[in-house]
C-alpha cells in the first residue's frame, strides 16, 4: 500500500471533512480520494503538486500531438500526390504553401472535420434522452445521475454558473452548440474545398467551371460527405455496443472487468 502524504493540520480542514482526530485521517482522506466536494481547493493544491503538468493533461496533449503529426503528415503526402497530378497533365508543379491553399487539400481536410464534428455534437445530444441496456456509455436506464442535476452557485463553479440567467441557460447546452458550429463551418469549408477542387479538375481536363448550386447537384460532394458520415456512425455504435460485452481494464470508457453485461452506464 502507498504512504498517504505528509500531515499537516488545521482546524478548518478537519472541520470540513467533519473529523475531530489527526490531520493524518484528513490527508489520508484526501489521498483516497473521498469526495472531492467536501475538501475543494485544499484536493486541488495536493494534486497539482502531486503529479506533473503531462500527467495531468497527458490525454489531450498526445491526441493534439497525433493531430498535428498527421495533419502534416496528410499534406505532406497530398502535396506529392496532387503535384503528380498535374505533372502528368502537363502543368507546372506548385509549392507546398501553394498546396495548403487548393481545394484539393481544403476539401480532404474538412470532408473529415465535419464528420467527426457531427458525430461527437449528435452524441453529447443522443446520449441525454437515449439509453443502451448493458453500455458503458449510457445513462443508467433508471433515476437522475450528476449530470442531470439543476447547477448551484458555489465558490468553485463556473462563471457562467455563478453569473446565472440566459448565460447560464446558454452555457448548460454549451458543449452540444460547440460542436454543432464547428460542424457547420467544416461542412462548409468542405464543400469551398470540394468545389475548387472540382473546377481545377475540369480546368485541366478543359472542361468548363461550375457554380455552387450547380456542384450541389453533383453527386460527388454528397457521396464524400456520406461516406465519412456512414463510418463515424459505426464507430459511435460500435463502442455502445460492445462495450455492453466486453471490457478494457482500466479505461474510464470501459465498465469494470467484472460488472455483469446488463450493468447499465459507468
Amino acid at each position: 500500500m502507498v504512504k498517504p502524504p505528509p500531515t499537516v493540520s488545521t482546524p478548518k480542514a478537519n472541520e470540513a471533512v467533519g473529523m475531530k482526530d489527526s490531520a493524518k485521517s484528513f490527508y489520508y482522506n484526501i489521498y483516497e480520494q473521498k469526495p472531492r466536494t467536501v475538501v475543494g481547493n485544499t484536493y486541488k493544491l495536493l494534486n497539482m503538486k502531486k503529479h506533473t503538468f503531462f500527467y495531468r493533461n497527458g490525454l489531450s496533449i498526445v491526441f493534439l500531438s497525433l493531430f498535428i503529426f498527421t495533419l502534416l503528415a496528410q499534406a505532406l503526402t497530398g502535396w506529392k500526390e496532387h503535384n503528380s497530378e498535374l505533372e502528368d497533365a502537363g502543368r507546372t508543379a506548385i509549392t507546398f504553401g501553394a498546396y495548403l491553399n487548393t481545394g484539393h487539400f481544403i476539401s480532404s481536410t474538412f470532408e473529415n472535420f465535419q464528420s467527426e464534428f457531427l458525430q461527437m455534437a449528435l452524441y453529447v445530444v443522443l446520449t441525454i434522452y437515449l439509453r443502451q441496456e448493458g453500455s458503458s456509455e449510457s445513462k443508467k436506464l433508471d433515476g437522475k445521475e450528476a449530470v442531470d442535476r439543476e447547477p448551484k452557485a458555489h465558490k468553485d463553479a463556473p462563471a457562467a454558473v455563478k453569473k446565472g440567467g440566459w448565460i447560464l441557460r446558454l452555457y448548460s447546452m454549451s458543449l452540444s452548440l460547440a460542436f454543432f458550429i464547428l460542424f457547420f463551418i467544416s461542412w462548409g469549408m468542405h464543400l469551398y474545398g470540394s468545389m475548387n477542387d472540382y473546377n481545377e479538375q475540369n480546368l485541366l481536363d478543359g472542361e468548363a467551371a461550375v457554380s455552387l448550386m450547380e456542384y450541389l447537384g453533383q453527386p460527388l460532394f454528397w457521396f464524400e460527405t456520406f461516406q465519412n458520415w456512414q463510418s463515424e456512425f459505426l464507430s459511435v455504435a460500435s463502442i455502445v455496443i460492445l462495450s455492453i460485452y466486453l471490457r478494457q481494464k482500466g479505461s474510464p470508457e470501459s465498465k469494470p472487468v467484472d460488472a455483469p453485461h446488463n450493468e447499465t452506464g459507468e
